[in-house]
């Protein structure tokens, strides 16, 4: 039986803490590259209340951390595939059922003083397995609002996103505030110190669909200079006004910071950091992926184009490149007091 998932206000306590011993357990989801970047911004704010052990698990993100992970779980994640979607073929044979079990009962949740868990699965399981306090800090964290943007109906995928990773707290990000325990996006500083400009070419990071895809839609923009990141080449290469780039952090973020737009899926923190950056942005929602689709719902309600099927792809994309439409977002940083505030609520 899965717990009731509950939100706590966050309290000023009036007194901070004693945190100098405090053992902090993190455990980052490894399937997509946002978690990881945020998990960046995160991870020395947690460092100044106490000893920060790190979990990872999941193999589908090219973003890395300096930090030492000390657990590294395979976790139950997704397969990108080429078409638009997930490889629930390539998901299933990665994912290890008994390995997954093991990982959960073994994991020593009982050990840390306050576990944090960013949408990851081992961690989740292993603090139910052991009645222990989890704090989901995480997007998907947000859907537990009534009030978050969501597709009408029933859904397996809202199924999912509710019970993937268990918490019994929890503090959700998204582009708006919808709800009292919503924040808006942790903002990396990473983003926050880019310079940007329109250096007139656009950036597109679409990991569900292939090169030769992305190439073909791309083509008849001939005066457009596209930067296309990309999860499956290995080598970079060039093909007329295309350059193809393998996925590189600091090759991203220059080429985010001197797009003119920025085309990508239904993800949150790339949007979010486009959003910030005042770019234009035009958003492709993954199929079948509940998640996803629920952010371009966000991200249309807020003014933002959104390619819902693959044939209004190439027409909404003519009208994307012409259009000058961009829209205020006001992100501020408040990463360090929004840690201090949870370790003080949480952390005793």
């Amino acid at each position: 039986m899965l717990p009731f998932l509950f939100f706590v206000n966050l309290p000023d306590l009036g007194s901070k803490a004693n945190t100098k011993k405090m053992k902090i357990l993190y455990a980052i989801q490894g399937t997509g590259n946002g978690h990881v970047s945020r998990a960046r911004e995160v991870i020395p704010h947690l460092q100044r209340h106490g000893q920060v052990d790190l979990v990872l698990s999941g193999t589908q993100a090219e973003v890395g951390l300096e930090q030492e992970i000390k657990y590294r779980f395979n976790g139950m994640g997704f397969v990108f595939g080429k078409n638009g979607g997930i490889s629930l073929l390539e998901s299933w044979k990665r994912f290890d059922t008994r390995q997954f079990i093991k990982d959960v009962l073994a994991l020593p949740v009982e050990s840390y003083d306050l576990v944090i868990s960013d949408y990851e699965p081992v961690t989740a399981w292993a603090c139910v397995y052991r009645r222990k306090k989890c704090l989901a800090m995480s997007h998907q964290a947000s859907f537990k609002s009534e009030f978050t943007p969501r597709l009408p109906g029933f859904h397996w995928g809202a199924y999912i996103l509710n019970n993937y990773a268990p918490a019994t707290h929890r503090v959700g990000f998204h582009f708006k505030p919808y709800d009292s325990f919503i924040q808006t996006p942790i903002i990396r500083k990473e983003i926050r110190d880019l310079r940007p400009e329109n250096l007139g070419h656009y950036t597109v990071y679409l990991p569900a669909y292939s090169d030769a895809f992305i190439l073909n839609l791309v083509a008849p923009h001939k005066t457009t200079r596209w930067e296309v990141f990309s999860k499956h080449a290995l080598e970079p290469y060039e093909k007329a006004h295309v350059k193809v780039i393998p996925i590189h952090n600091e090759a991203f973020l220059k080429s985010l910071a001197g797009c003119e737009g920025f085309l990508t899926g239904g993800g949150f923190e790339g949007p979010a950091e486009a959003l910030f950056l005042r770019k234009k942005l035009l958003s492709v929602p993954m199929k079948n992926q509940y998640e996803q689709q629920c952010n371009a719902l966000a991200l249309e309600q807020m003014g933002i184009e959104v390619v819902w099927q693959e044939a209004q792809f190439k027409d909404k994309l003519k009208r994307w490149v012409e259009s000058e439409h961009r829209i205020e977002v006001n992100y501020p940083d408040t990463s360090s007091e929004l840690i201090a505030k949870l370790i003080q609520t949480y952390g005793s």
